[in-house]
This record gives C-alpha cells, sequence and structure tokens, in this order.
C-alpha cells in the first residue's frame, strides 16, 4: 500500500480537548498502524471557543498577553492573537468575558460585562493592528456589547445627564438615557472588524439574544423579560441618537447581542467563523493530493448539518472524509445529509459521558486506530 497523506482537521472536544490536543490525540493513533503516513495537522474551530487558539497554531501566530477585566470586572490575565504578516488581531471574546471565567455562582447575565473584551481590542489598536476577526462564542453576557464599546471610549449617560462610570451590564443597559460615539477610539474609523460566528440569532424576540440564550448564562426565568426589555430600550436610543439599526441582522444576538454592539459601534461585518477560518489557515492548499480527511467534534447532531466546522469542511472538497466524535446523535440522519464516509464515537453503552471527558485524548487515539484500520480493510478489498 501507498504512503497515504492524511488531514487532521477537527473542531475542539469542549469540555475535553483543544482542537489541536484532538489533532495530536489522532496522529498518535495513526503512526500505531500506518507509520509511514504523512500527517498534515490542521485544528478547527467555527467562531466559538477555540478559534484563537486553532487560528493561531495553524497561521503561525503569535499570542499578545493583556490585563483585562472579566465579566465581573476583577482584573485577570487575558490574550489575542496576532498574525504579523497579515497584521491582523484575533480577539476571542470568551478570553475576557466567557462564561468558562467566572464561577457559577456568579454567572447571571443581569450583572455580568463585555468590557474586557473591548480591553483586548484596544490593547490591539494602541498596538498598531487595524484588521481583526472576533470571535464571540461561549459569552457569560448579556449586555449588547455595550460595555465593549464603552471600554473603546463611548459614553452612556443617565436619565440625570451623568456618565455612567461602572462596566456596562444587562442590567445597566436600563438605566442608560443617552450615548456618545464622540471619545469613540480614533483608530476605529480606519480598521475592519470582522465577526466570526455561526450564530443566525436576532437581537430581539423569542429567537433572541435574551430568549435563547441567557437562561444558559445564569438567568433566572423572571430576569428573561427584564433583559429583554432593557436591551430593546437600549437598541432603541442607538436607533435614535445614531440612526443606526442593527436589530434584525441576523448573527446581531450572538452572545448576548455583542454582535449588534461590534455593527453599531465598530462597523462590524458577521461572517461565517468556520469560512474565516478554513480561509486564514489556507485549507485549500493544505489538503490537496490528501487520500483522507479525519474531522471530528465533541458531539454530532443535527446542528452539525448547519454552519458547524464539518459541514464547512465538506463544502470545500470532496476528498473522503471521516469524523470522530464524542457523542453521536441521529447519525443516520448526518450521514444521509452530508457527504462523510463514516463516522465513530469514542463514547458507548459502555462508556460514561464523564468517563469519556476524562480520557478523551486515549480514546481519540484509540478510535483512530480503529479508523485506520477500517481504511486498510476497504483498501485490501480494493
Amino acid at each position: 500500500m501507498k504512503s497515504l497523506k492524511f488531514i487532521l482537521a477537527p473542531d475542539s472536544f469542549k469540555g475535553s480537548l483543544s482542537s489541536r490536543e484532538v489533532c495530536s490525540a489522532m496522529e498518535i493513533g495513526i503512526n500505531r498502524i500506518f507509520p509511514d503516513a504523512k500527517v498534515t495537522s490542521i485544528p478547527l474551530a467555527d467562531g466559538g471557543e477555540g478559534t484563537l487558539d486553532a487560528i493561531i497554531s495553524s497561521a503561525n501566530g503569535k499570542i499578545v498577553n493583556c490585563s483585562v477585566k472579566n465579566p465581573v470586572e476583577k482584573i485577570i490575565n487575558s490574550q489575542y492573537g496576532i498574525i504579523e504578516d497579515k497584521k491582523i488581531a484575533v480577539i476571542e471574546m470568551a478570553a475576557a468575558s466567557g462564561l468558562n471565567l467566572i464561577p457559577k455562582k456568579l454567572q447571571n447575565p443581569l450583572y455580568t460585562t463585555t468590557y474586557g473584551t473591548g480591553q483586548l481590542i484596544k490593547d490591539a489598536l494602541e498596538n498598531g493592528y487595524r484588521k481583526f476577526i472576533i470571535s464571540i462564542g461561549g459569552s457569560a453576557t448579556t449586555d449588547g456589547g455595550a460595555g465593549m464599546a464603552q471600554a473603546l471610549g463611548v459614553d452612556f449617560f443617565d436619565k440625570n445627564g451623568g456618565i455612567i462610570s461602572e462596566p456596562m451590564t444587562g442590567n445597566l443597559m436600563g438605566k442608560c438615557f443617552d450615548i456618545s460615539t464622540e471619545n469613540l477610539h480614533s483608530a476605529i474609523k480606519n480598521s475592519d472588524f470582522t465577526i466570526a460566528s455561526d450564530v443566525n440569532n436576532p437581537l430581539l424576540g423569542k429567537n433572541g439574544a435574551v430568549y435563547v440564550y441567557a437562561y444558559q448564562k445564569g438567568a433566572s426565568k423572571k430576569d428573561l423579560p427584564i433583559l429583554e426589555n432593557n436591551m430593546k430600550h437600549l437598541y432603541n436610543i442607538v436607533k435614535n441618537k445614531l440612526n443606526i439599526n442593527v436589530k434584525d441582522i441576523p448573527g446581531s444576538g450572538a452572545s448576548g447581542g455583542l454582535g449588534a454592539g461590534l455593527m453599531a459601534f465598530l462597523d462590524a461585518e458577521i461572517q461565517s467563523g468556520i469560512e474565516i477560518v478554513l480561509d486564514i489557515v489556507k485549507f485549500d492548499e493544505k489538503i490537496k493530493d490528501a487520500d483522507y480527511i479525519i474531522t471530528g467534534e465533541g458531539k454530532l447532531d443535527v446542528q452539525t448539518i448547519n454552519g458547524k466546522t464539518i459541514s464547512g469542511i465538506l463544502r470545500k472538497n470532496n476528498i473522503p472524509m471521516i469524523a470522530i466524535a464524542g457523542i453521536v446523535e441521529n447519525e443516520k440522519k448526518i450521514l444521509s445529509k452530508m457527504n462523510l464516509k463514516k463516522i465513530f464515537s469514542i463514547s458507548n453503552s459502555k462508556i460514561s459521558v464523564e468517563y469519556a471527558i476524562k480520557n478523551a485524548s486515549k480514546l481519540v487515539t484509540k478510535k483512530m486506530e480503529e479508523v485506520c484500520e477500517y481504511i486498510k480493510r476497504n483498501k485490501n478489498n480494493e
């Protein structure tokens, strides 16, 4: 059998492995069965958590450390990425304003802020970067991006005309009665901002930022109408004062309305997260002459068909593709709707989800060996 060329292009397995770690585990399995195989790892993400790591590791970028306020205003060490040859800054909002940064008892989007995300953007602006990719998954916030805008110089005023000095939150949106962009960071007008997201929710309503996501971030059922009314209130001011209406743009509801804030205050455009990542990492060039693409993510279900990492890869090529997943739901439907050759799951009736998460690396390696044995059988039968 000729030496095979494998492309490893998984998303992260949330809660257990980054996409880079998944690649490493897969490569060990391949080497055990096909020691002469050529293996190229391309860690991927779809705009959610892990996008920064995926882009930086695949595009030879660098990490910049930065102190920011977390969602409950505690100073933390955070980071963003830079791709020097393209002069691009990669901001992952979860690195500053993510749900994973605060304990469960403090998770309540009435009192959390995206201020730290704005601080990351500000630091990159002041380091000379003018082209931005901002991934906005995994937020702890439902502040409409007001905290982010505030960190970049937007002023929010209370009913008495005084500046609201504390970082904007879901609660403070309702206490805002005027907005000024006069002090917005001067470099923003000469900068390009692209939102990496595959969330298409509008800002308001039953499919919006509040009613779809806020409960997952610690809001009580009583909090939801308060947050919805506050969001509507703030963006009515944005519309009336700034003559900007982003409420109905698909994706404006992403990350608790951060999508809307980026559009309204930074004139950002939203694009498919996986398409952005595939372009930056030069995916099309790297997969030439490949025999197999091995992909995967923590959970494969019907959502995978719409806009997730795997569907994005499938749109780009006709190379046989096999997926390894932590959990698989509706396997027959996924296989019928997507051009996957086969799906392998690391968990089954004999393995608990908890065990699979704890031992994900070893299980991915073992499953990759099974994938290679499957390929070997198929090759021998040709």
